[in-house]
This record gives C-alpha cells, sequence and structure tokens, in this order.
C-alpha cells in the first residue's frame, strides 16, 4: 500500500532520492551550474574573475576555498540594506543566526527559500525513510521546540536562528502537517518569549495529549533531556494544573497562558493516572513511553556535542528507540538519516546531491610545498586538493565544503566527517568533530570527541556513588607554565573526595593522543586539572546566551572554552567547588 497523507506520498519520495543518488555525480554537477546561473551577477563572483562561467574547472579555478571571516563583510554589507547583488542574483531578505557557542558570538549567514526548501526536503526524506521502519498513525508529537525572537537589521532585514526563520515559515508548518508530526503545543508556547514558561507549557500541552502522542522530539538532545530533568522537578505542580483545570500562576505571559487554557480542562482521572506513574518509576527509567503510552520513538540531533546526553536520554525513553535527526548547519543541510534503526553512536546521513554542491578535504596526509626565496627554501605543510562528492573514499576522513543557494562559495563548513559508506553513489557520512575545537597546548590535538571519551571514562568511576555527570566543558589554562587542560564538570550530587580524584587522574590518562602524552611525561604539559562546579551552573551558561538572543533549539554547549568567551568562562569559575589536579604522570 502507498504511504499518502493529505496529499504526500511518501514511497515517491524514496522513489526521487533513489533515483537522484544513483547519478549523484551529474546531480553534482547541475546543482553547481544551476547556482552559478542564478548568482551569475553577484559581486562577489564577477570580482574573481568567473565572468558567468558555470563548468567545474572554471569555478574550482576562479573561486578560492574560504571561511566565514572572508565572506563576513558582504554579508554585513546585507545586513546594512545594500540590495545590490552582493553574494547572490535575487536579494537575500533574512540573516541566519549561528548558536554562537562556538566562536562566543553569532555569525551572521545568508539565509533565502532555497534553504527553507531543502529545509523541507530533508524533513520529507528522512521521515519518509523512518516512517517505513517505524509507522505513526494520525495524532500529534511532543516537540520541544523554541524560537527566539527575529529583530531587524540595520537595513531592516529580519534576522533570527536559523531554526527560528524555519519554523516562522508557512512552509514548516504545513510540511509537518503532511508528515504527521504537528506539535501538541500552540504556536504562543513555541513562539513564547520566556524559556522556562515555554518548556513547562510543552510538558503540560503533552501530558494533555499524552494518548495521542506519536513520538518525541526537538532539534538537539540537550533539549529533551533538559525538559525531563525539569518533568522531575514540576510533576506534582503539572498534575494539579490537570487536575483544577486552572494553569499556574508561574505562568505569566499572556498570551501562553491564554492559548494553553483553551486547552486545560479539569481532569481529575488523568491527574490521577499521571501521578501513579510518576509515583512508581524507579530513578525516572522509561518516564517518557509510561508517559506516552503509544509514542514509537524518540527523534532528534544525537551526533557530536549531543552524544553525551544519549546515555540519560536512553534511561527516560526505556524500550522506545532513540533514532538520530539529519546532517546540518546554521550555513545549510547536508545529509539525511536514511538508516533509522542504526543506533545514535552509529548513526550516518546520506548526502543530498541536490540542495548544494559539496567538496572534501581530505585529512589523512598534508601536501608539503616548497617555497623558495634568494637565500633558501622553506617546507610548508598545506591541505590536499578537495575532492568531489563522488571521489570520497570509505573510511577516511574529510572537512566539508559547501557551495549553497544563499550565496556561501567554497566555504569551511570546519566540520570533520568520516565516510562510513555509500547509498548508490552519494556518501554516507558520520559526524567527527568540529576542526577548529581542539585542546592544544604544545604537540598535542585533541578533539571534542577525544574530550567526550575521556569524560565517559571517567564518569564510570562516579557509577560506585550513584552520581552522573549532568554536562561538562574545558579550556586550556596558559596562566601557568607550562599549560594545562582544566576540566569542568557538574554532577548531580556530592561525591568522595577519593572518587573524585580518581576521576581526574583517569581524566588525564584517557587522553591517549601521543602529543599529549609525550609532552605529559616531560613536562611540557601540566597536570590536568578537574574543576568541579556547582549544581545549576550550565543552566547558567544556558540562561547567558539566551540574553544573547540563541534559541534554545539551537543551543550546544560550547565543549572547548576559548579567549573571546570570557563570559562564559566567569560564569564556570565562580561556581567552582573544588579543584583536583592529576598525579597520573
Amino acid at each position: 500500500m502507498l504511504d499518502t497523507t493529505e496529499g504526500v506520498n511518501f514511497d515517491i519520495v524514496i522513489d526521487e532520492f533513489e533515483a537522484m543518488t544513483k547519478d549523484a555525480k551529474r546531480v553534482q554537477e547541475e546543482t553547481l551550474k544551476k547556482i552559478l546561473e542564478e548568482n551569475a551577477e553577484a559581486e562577489y563572483l564577477q570580482k574573481l574573475g568567473l565572468k558567468g562561467k558555470t563548468d567545474l574547472e572554471s569555478f574550482k579555478t576562479h573561486v578560492p576555498l574560504v571561511t566565514h571571516q572572508e565572506l563576513a563583510p558582504y554579508i554585513q554589507r546585507i545586513a546594512d540594506g545594500d540590495s545590490s547583488p552582493i553574494l547572490t542574483g535575487k536579494p537575500i531578505t533574512t540573516i541566519s543566526l549561528s548558536s554562537g557557542t562556538t566562536q562566543g558570538r553569532p555569525k551572521y549567514v545568508p539565509f533565502n527559500d532555497e534553504l527553507v526548501e531543502s529545509t523541507m526536503q530533508i524533513y520529507r526524506t528522512s521521515f519518509a525513510f523512518r516512517n517505513r521502519e517505524y509507522p505513526i498513525g494520525r495524532g500529534k508529537a511532543l516537540q520541544f521546540i523554541y524560537s527566539s525572537k527575529q529583530f531587524k537589521t540595520k537595513g531592516g532585514l529580519a534576522a533570527g536562528t536559523a531554526t527560528t526563520n524555519v519554523f516562522r515559515n508557512a512552509q514548516f508548518k504545513s510540511t509537518m502537517r503532511a508528515m504527521q508530526s504537528l506539535c501538541c503545543s500552540p504556536d504562543e508556547v513555541i513562539f513564547g518569549p520566556d524559556f522556562p514558561q515555554s518548556l513547562y507549557c510543552h510538558l503540560l500541552c503533552g501530558l494533555i495529549f499524552c494518548n495521542d502522542i506519536q513520538f518525541v522530539s526537538s532539534t538537539f538532545a540537550h533539549s529533551i533531556v533538559h525538559a525531563f530533568r525539569t518533568f522531575e522537578l514540576v510533576w506534582k505542580e503539572l498534575c494539579n494544573d490537570i487536575r483544577y483545570g486552572d494553569l499556574t500562576s508561574q505562568v505569566t505571559d499572556t498570551s501562553i497562558r491564554a492559548a494553553v487554557s483553551k486547552l486545560l480542562k479539569p481532569d481529575p482521572e488523568l491527574a490521577d493516572l499521571i501521578y501513579s506513574k510518576c509515583s512508581r518509576l524507579s530513578n525516572w527509567y522509561g518516564v517518557i513511553p509510561e508517559l506516552f503510552p503509544n509514542a514509537k520513538y524518540i527523534y532528534g540531533i544525537m551526533t557530536g556535542s549531543m552524544e553525551p546526553y544519549v546515555k540519560k536520554l536512553r534511561h527516560y525513553a526505556g524500550d522506545l528507540p532513540l533514532l538520530s535527526a539529519d546532517y546540518g548547519s546554521s550555513e545549510g543541510w547536508i545529509g539525511a538519516n536514511v538508516n533509522p534503526k542504526l543506533p545514535p553512536e552509529s548513526a550516518s546521513f546520506a548526502v543530498l546531491p541536490n540542495i548544494g554542491y559539496f567538496e572534501f578535504i581530505p585529512l589523512g596526509a598534508m601536501t608539503e610545498i616548497s617555497v623558495k626565496d634568494n637565500e633558501s627554501s622553506t617546507l610548508l605543510c598545506v591541505d590536499p586538493k578537495p575532492v568531489g562528492l563522488t571521489e570520497v573514499k570509505v573510511g577516511e576522513e574529510y572537512e566539508i565544503i559547501v557551495t549553497n543557494f544563499a550565496g556561501l562559495y567554497r566555504y569551511r563548513l570546519g566540520d570533520v566527517v568520516k565516510v562510513v559508506g555509500f547509498h548508490n553513489s552519494t556518501p554516507e557520512l558520520q559526524f567527527i568533530c568540529r576542526r577548529n575545537l581542539l585542546l592544544t597546548v604544545n604537540i598535542d590535538k585533541n578533539t571534542e570527541k577525544d574530550l567526550q571519551l575521556a569524560v565517559e571514562a571517567a564518569a564510570k568511576l562516579l557509577g560506585k556513588e550513584m552520581l552522573e555527570v549532568v554536562d561538562f566543558t574545558s579550556q586550556v589554562d596558559f596562566s601557568t607554565e607550562p599549560g594545562h587542560y582544566v576540566i569542568f564538570w557538574e554532577m548531580n550530587g556530592q561525591a568522595s573526595e577519593e572518587i573524585l580524584r580518581g576521576c581526574c587522574n583517569c581524566l588525564d590518562r584517557s587522553f591517549v593522543d601521543a602529543g599529549y602524552i609525550g609532552a605529559r611525561k616531560v613536562g611540557a604539559i601540566g597536570a590536568l586539572e578537574l574543576r568541579v562546579v556547582r549544581r545549576g551552573t550550565f543552566q547558567k551558561i544556558l540562561n547567558y546566551y539566551l540574553g544573547l538572543g540563541a534559541a534554545v533549539s539551537q543551543f550546544k554547549t560550547p565543549r572547548c572554552i576559548g579567549p573571546s568567551n570570557n563570559m562564559v568562562l566567569q560564569i564556570l569559575c565562580n561556581e567552582v567547588t573544588y579543584s583536583y589536579f592529576s598525579t597520573a604522570f
């Protein structure tokens, strides 16, 4: 039987994806040609001497690899109101803001209708494969999604996070409706100005429609974990709201109160049922399927910086499958999860060859070039030449380069991915880390993934005292000589000094990079320091970013605090309760 919902045939969506990925090289060439044709008059391309050429060789010859830094002046002119064809043929009407957690401040990124369409294509594709494995009935979704405030740039353009720009687009709601994915919460909750109030009402709406919920989701796994950590604290109050049909006075926003109050009716029977279920749960294990008995799965981005939250999410999920959402960034989407049965730790993403032109810098080896002057020659190491989408090799790691319809040309995304296979002729990627997120003092190079593995190893020691790490981050401290790694972590209780000293030594030993081990042994890197912070510290960091205009649905805890993140470092240092130095070397 064909899978159709309100006019959308998901078998056709899959067939179109299969056909496109069987000829990915041709689709990529056509996509690049279309991008260059549409933007031939753009000042940026004209200055580079492309002169309307759309072939691949001319593109690679004339257009350099760039980072956001090189494009920022052009984007700023657009934000300031210059409507001439600067990066694109058609004017950019919306600006996206990155989360700002990587560099300490949000980046401006061009956003247009083509990016909305690619978002909807990713959503439809992954949903089609997901629904084939885990069919859902007509119902609702408990979606912890939040919109940040949009504002006007100097030139009058709407600016907001990428998720906000999508949520506010008319296509988004129609696509969600077609995929049986309408949020159980009214728009006033999603677009509410106060995060705690919106979160509380998401939970309340989920409970009101508990038997209709088909799946639970958020953009990031962190948001789902945070939601149910909050639920542990407020579940009795939620029961009271349902019992008497009267929304708590803690929700003060008039638009949220009015919208949620329309859904809330006195229901003592439901309140008793929820109270009974919560009372008999052991340590909140399996709370999600207990509360939402018809939910089929939990869905959200669970890779990269979200992977540390998977263990806790699994605890809340019980036997419900965890399905990792698709792979993209503030700059645009890259791949869809077409293998939804894979666990989050093994999730891969098939690149859609028609949503942008993609290149990949091999990271396995460096190229040496000789630079000569009048007296001597010097060998310099440079990145190898990028390869095309269909030229990547299974098992190799690459940095992604993106050219899209919104004015990014040969843009170094900074993401490191591993090719784990091919879906027809398009590669399936696993996200590894951000290339510029490194802990390094000397010759050592430890990535976000290395940090995560070290924290996971040390956190196992906390299990002896029934404790867990709530969240963590790091920095390199150069205030002492030699510099050393500092790991900040927050726990859900108080551990003994013996355990914490053991955790500190375990952290130090768990960085297996040869450069780190060697430098530690000869004293070129100082002893690792573990700083334990008070409960609620990482909530303060979240609140800080929300104050800057970030959206919760786009928030990622910064894993490496750099010099540009002084305010976050100050929050952390002010909350330190204990500090330990490793004696492992």
